[in-house]
């Protein structure tokens, strides 16, 4: 198991607290840096499991920091919160893209544009202007039909 620099110690760590499983930080430490580690190496620098007990100080201190800061931003359930919806509907693009599915892709982007527009939310927009773009309520005419408009009864 070859010594990681800082840099990539610190990648992991942040990943992990990220709720990021460690097959998915193994790929993303070869992406980033081009290394390969393994799952047990990134298992290794996660304090919340029985691999992770002898991690330093600074680095618990990292994870427990970050960790704490992406769960007052993002909710406690990853899938209901927008930003971890996207994040997942990017990395399907960039996938569908890789394996040449552009259908796929179009529709990812879709539906990504959907949700940042609002699409999925009970969030709803009310006018409160008349056609004539005035404040007040436009008047109505009810019409009763059927009925003798001189006496009300019905004709």
């Amino acid at each position: 198991m070859a010594t990681l620099k800082g840099e990539v110690k610190a990648f992991i760590v942040q990943s992990l607290a990220c709720f990021d499983t460690p097959s998915q930080v193994v790929e993303l430490v070869k992406k980033e840096f081009g290394l390969s580690i393994t799952r047990q190496q990134v298992e290794s620098h996660d304090p919340t499991k029985a691999n992770g007990r002898g991690l330093a100080q600074k680095w618990v201190e990292l994870f427990n920091d970050t960790r704490k800061r992406f769960q007052t931003e993002l909710s406690d359930i990853p899938i209901a919160n927008k930003a971890y919806r996207l994040r997942a509907l990017d990395r399907m693009m960039t996938r569908a893209e890789g394996m040449k599915n552009m259908a796929l892709a179009a529709s990812l982007m879709e539906q990504a544009a959907k949700e940042v527009g609002d699409a999925y939310s009970n969030k709803q927009k009310v006018e409160h202007t008349s056609p004539d773009g005035s404040m007040s309520p436009r008047p109505t005419t009810i019409r009763l039909v059927g009925v003798d408009p001189a006496n009300g009864k019905p004709s």
